[in-house]
């Protein structure tokens, strides 16, 4: 039996009018007619008595049509099941090392989440360790894992082991910051002797999994000073180095709007020439979805901000 004809008969039923249901349904009174003669003919009965005043319903047809009217009825449950299972809720993760340049990215991404009606989002900034598993073990869909230059070997290799693709995002080299009314300030170049005697802020978690630590130690930053905080999250770091002069912190660069904030100075280093890397990663299995990809592109609008000598996108590659 043919749902089409049996919505036809009902439009017709509640209309008495073959006139006015085709109009309802958008049909031509020609179709709607022969629908109804062919629903009748499958039937072996006469669902409509035809006259002057219109079509109405004959015995038979107002069974048929309470029937009719359930079995519509529960095809639109049916059809509004599905349909809320179609509507996936949006989702996004990201894994990411405490910056700057990500948290902006972040922070503009989330400018768009009021478009959707169900959307979830995950936002951890945490170590490299932690990030790779994250990825590894799909708690996050997307990572940035930072690591020095010479680390890249190991970590390539990595990634290839695990199935993860990989793009380099950014590179550079880590900048010294500390408070406007530090001493340090009042130098016209800092180096690492001159650090010594003050409190170096650090990020409380290794980062580089499987990695042995005196092999770790060699790519850490400068180790100026026996006196260190560790944090585990940026805005704390940023308070320190705020209210205590005697406090400093590499890091990776900062917006202009965070220095003024804080009242930080970015202090000249000459002897800081190790070079980092951020990299994107996710499984190889893994399709970008439509808010992976704007959330790169604003990661890449941010990365020029504050890297503004790294390049651009270009064919899906960062650099």
């Amino acid at each position: 039996m043919n749902l089409l004809h049996m919505k036809y008969a009902v439009e017709i039923a509640e209309t008495n009018s073959l006139n006015k249901a085709a109009e309802h349904l958008f049909v031509g009174q020609s179709a709607l007619s022969r629908a109804v003669k062919e629903l009748e003919l499958n039937l072996g009965v006469t669902l409509f008595e035809r006259s002057a005043k219109g079509m109405t319903l004959t015995p038979d047809g107002e069974t048929f049509i309470g029937y009719a009217r359930g079995v519509l009825k529960q095809v639109e449950n049916i059809e509004n099941v599905f349909k809320k299972k179609s509507a996936v809720k949006k989702s996004f993760s990201l894994s990411a090392p405490r910056s700057s340049y990500i948290c902006e990215a972040f922070a503009d991404f989330s400018k768009g989440f009021s478009a959707f009606d169900d959307i979830e989002v995950f936002y951890s900034e945490t170590n490299t360790m932690r990030t790779v598993k994250n990825v590894m073990q799909d708690d996050f869909r997307l990572g940035i894992v930072r690591y020095a230059e010479e680390l890249d070997r190991y970590y390539k290799s990595l990634f290839d082991e695990e199935s993860l693709n990989y793009e380099v995002i950014c590179e550079f080299r880590y900048v010294l910051l500390a408070s406007e009314k530090s001493t340090l300030a009042e130098k016209e170049a800092v180096s690492f002797d001159d650090l010594k005697g003050y409190i170096e802020i650090l990020h409380a978690d290794p980062s580089v999994p499987s990695l042995p630590f005196s092999d770790l130690k060699k790519t850490e930053k400068p180790d100026g000073t026996g006196k260190k905080i560790y944090v585990f999250e940026r805005a704390s770091q940023f308070e320190l180095l705020s209210k205590n002069p005697d406090t400093f912190m590499w890091v990776a660069p900062v917006s202009d709007e965070i220095m003024q904030r804080y009242s930080l100075c970015n202090l000249p280093c000459g002897e800081n020439n190790r070079l980092y890397k951020d990299v994107l990663v996710y499984k190889k299995d893994y399709s970008l979805t439509e808010l992976d990809n704007r959330f790169i592109d604003l990661l890449v609008k941010a990365k020029r901000r504050f890297f503004p000598a790294t390049g651009s996108r270009n064919n899906g590659r960062y650099l």
